[in-house]
């Protein structure tokens, strides 16, 4: 009897810890031990922990506590970062989009965790889990405008997830050696959110309006952390990789066999430092094909794992496009060697970056050396600056040759205590062998956030011998047809933005309608006249559940100075004036629902003639087995005696899950603008964490089927941890 007794008291004393512990200060609290993570979170532990709830509401509506509450525990035993969280659904269902890792959780049932381990708001890391156990893992990193998720990177952290009736529990495990702490500060800046793509919510622990992105490290709440640890166990990791590749362009074919090895050691809990020797990056992943009907070269991401690491340091130099380091220039023309990278906090407001990569000769090109120094201080909370140094030189042997391009700069962030301003400023300066005066850049720009009511301002200069070899900068540079020979012209910027929404909270059909959407973007050239002259205006209702119907003009007056071959036929266009517009009118499906899809139709004048323009996506979702997707985007452009032409583009791709471990995908891309189509087929399986093998078939044929080579693919590497 008297046991019966005592198990009631002790039952009754921990259910009341957590409930006492809850109103106190938010921590990280120290156990000993080790759980197994199973999804169950059914240790003792678990019960001794206090409870994280109360979450809020983003969307569809920011307003009030969430309905379906979720409640979240976490700990760290000096080696693992432990959280538990369990989701009240109304529901046992489940609905995600894939099961292949880092694919966004935007249309998935998932859990989310957000670290920023030095509490500056400068950067940090994102974790997220679906309920089928899919891992998703980012790095959040500072931009001009806010947040932004770099996908690319990756961590070893292990998940599992279980169903218990309408209750969806997550249990994550994320090692210490995957974040970037220091001893010296023992407050973390945590983030939980929670998306059920079933209702089409997403909920959150620390309340924020709906302006913002749910990974702005600005909201995240201080926790502190007990007993930091001093240091990482495991500091070293090693993948070896192996590539098998053979190639038939129908007059050679060739194979190869590259081995290679990649290398992470960390120097300490919050340094980094990476090599790579002979690395194969080989694109598993194929770049998304797009019709470019500008004058100008387009951006596309980083995807080779050895720039991952601390990649904002290096990518946030300057603007969006105006950037003195592109990544994917080192490497482009000629085999890296080798590469060094140094990377993460020296102090807690101090972060450096050090990077050397070696390209090798090949034929005409010249072997280089690249190297870039960052250094980036926080002066305040609501200030901090980088300066950089970015080298490019042609190498003989050990020597340095007198070749190089060199750039040199400042930037200046401002983040507002409101947390409604954003401020930047940007100078640099470019050296170059045999070139001098007219060197420099300077950016200024302001943006303001607030719910329902938005604006931005920015003015920029690019003068005309600002050269950054490793760098992009598109406008810089134009082709002019009539000569046959690239301009480089310097130019002056200014834009401006506007956009007013107002929410429906209380309506059964409105979400919300964005009434006003407008930018202007304005050229002019290095004596104030006016190059081009770009208006945007879109308005958009949203409905309950999210679709949308939406309407955007757009407005070009061009001073055409140069001839532009805009249908590749050869004919072209004679500089001179030209007014172009375009009206496009479009609908978005819900985002939940299995079939989702999108259509557009668009209208207007082009040059000397005129434009008819649609597109159509489709997304099938036969999960959690399969998810098909298709699109298709045409241009039909009438320039009267220039002659016409219709551009075609076309994407499909489909995947096939086994489990979130093994899947096979298949891209075919069909784009006439290119001459292209191509199909890529690949199987890959993640057989441990972070190690993979990977068997592609790449094929491409011209616009007319005709084939112009083909290739087969192997490649496995695998991840040791001491």
């Amino acid at each position: 009897m008297r046991i019966g007794k005592m198990k009631q008291i002790l039952n009754i004393i921990f259910t009341l810890i957590p409930i006492i512990l809850f109103t106190q200060e938010a921590v990280i609290n120290y156990k000993e031990g080790v759980i197994d993570i199973d999804g169950k979170l059914d240790e003792e532990v678990w019960n001794f922990l206090p409870i994280h709830t109360n979450f809020y509401n983003v969307l569809p509506t920011d307003e009030g506590l969430a309905e379906n509450q979720t409640e979240v525990k976490i700990f760290h035993n000096g080696e693992f970062l432990y959280i538990g969280a369990i989701y009240n659904d109304t529901t046992s269902k489940q609905q995600v989009s894939t099961l292949k890792r880092d694919v966004s959780i935007g249309i998935s049932d998932a859990f989310v965790v957000v670290l920023d381990t030095q509490n500056q708001q400068q950067n940090g890391n994102l974790f997220a889990v679906n309920t089928y156990g899919t891992q998703v893992d980012a790095l959040v990193v500072r931009n001009e405008t806010g947040y932004g998720l770099n996908f690319n990177w990756n961590a070893v952290w292990e998940t599992k997830t279980s169903v218990q009736g309408t209750k969806k529990v997550y249990e994550i495990a994320i090692p210490f050696k995957a974040l970037n702490f220091t001893k010296e500060n023992s407050t973390f800046g945590v983030q939980f959110y929670v998306r059920d793509i079933k209702n089409n919510s997403w909920t959150i622990l620390t309340d924020l309006s709906r302006n913002y992105v749910t990974f702005d490290l600005r909201f995240t709440k201080p926790f502190s952390v007990e007993k930091v640890p001093e240091a990482v166990r495991s500091r070293f990791a090693v993948s070896p990789s192996l590539t098998i590749d053979y190639q038939n362009t129908g007059e050679n074919n060739k194979a190869t066999l590259k081995p290679s090895l990649d290398v992470q050691y960390n120097l300490t809990s919050s340094l980094k430092l990476d090599a790579t020797l002979n690395p194969d990056f080989s694109q598993i992943d194929v770049d998304q094909q797009v019709t470019n009907l500008s004058r100008f070269s387009l951006f596309f991401p980083e995807r080779r794992n050895f720039f991952l690491e601390n990649a904002d340091l290096f990518s946030n130099l300057g603007t969006p496009d105006v950037n003195p380091f592109y990544s994917r220039r080192v490497g482009a023309n000629s085999n890296i060697q080798f590469g060094v990278k140094l990377s993460g906090n020296v102090y807690q407001k101090t972060r450096v970056g050090v990077l050397n990569v070696q390209t090798e000769k090949d034929n005409e090109v010249k072997a280089q050396n690249f190297s870039v120094l960052v250094a980036e201080q926080q002066l305040s909370k609501q200030l901090t600056t980088t300066a950089f140094l970015v080298n490019k030189q042609e190498t003989d042997g050990f020597s340095f040759v007198n070749d190089y391009n060199r750039v040199t700069g400042m930037n200046l962030n401002f983040k507002s205590n409101n947390k409604k301003w954003i401020g930047t400023a940007n100078w640099a300066m470019s050296l170059t062998d045999n070139v001098v005066g007219d060197n420099h850049f300077f950016n200024m720009g302001l943006d303001y956030n607030d719910r329902g009511l938005q604006g931005s301002f920015s003015v920029k200069n690019v003068q005309q011998n600002y050269l950054v070899e490793t760098g992009f900068t598109p406008r810089l540079y134009t082709y002019d047809a009539i000569n046959d020979e690239v301009v480089r012209e310097g130019y002056f910027q200014a834009v401006s933005s506007l956009r007013y929404t107002k929410f429906y909270n209380n309506s059964k059909t409105l979400n919300s309608i964005r009434y006003l959407n407008y930018s202007n973007n304005s050229y002019f050239d290095v004596n104030g006249t006016v190059n081009q002259m770009s208006h945007y205006l879109n308005s958009a209702v949203f409905f309950k559940d999210l679709s949308s119907v939406y309407y955007a003009i757009n407005y070009d007056d061009i001073d055409l100075k140069y001839g532009f071959n805009i249908l590749g036929n050869g004919n072209v266009l004679t500089p001179g004036n030209y007014e172009n517009w375009n009206l496009k009118i479009g609908y978005n499906s819900a985002n939940n629902q299995q079939l989702r899809y999108q259509v557009n139709i668009q209208k207007g004048k082009f040059y000397n003639g005129d434009k008819l323009a649609g597109g159509a996506y489709l997304n099938y979702q036969l999960l959690p087995f399969a998810s098909f997707e298709f699109s298709h985007d045409i241009n039909s452009i009438n320039l009267n005696e220039l002659g016409k032409e219709t551009f075609h583009l076309s994407r499909f791709t489909g995947e096939v899950f086994f489990n979130n471990r093994l899947n096979w995908t298949t891209y075919v891309q069909y784009n006439n603008q290119l001459n292209n189509f191509n199909i890529n087929s690949r199987i890959q399986w993640e057989y441990k964490p972070l190690s993979y093998l990977y068997f592609v078939i790449t094929d491409n044929f011209d616009k007319y089927f005709s084939r112009k080579n083909w290739g087969v693919a192997f490649k496995m590497n695998y991840r040791f941890d001491f």
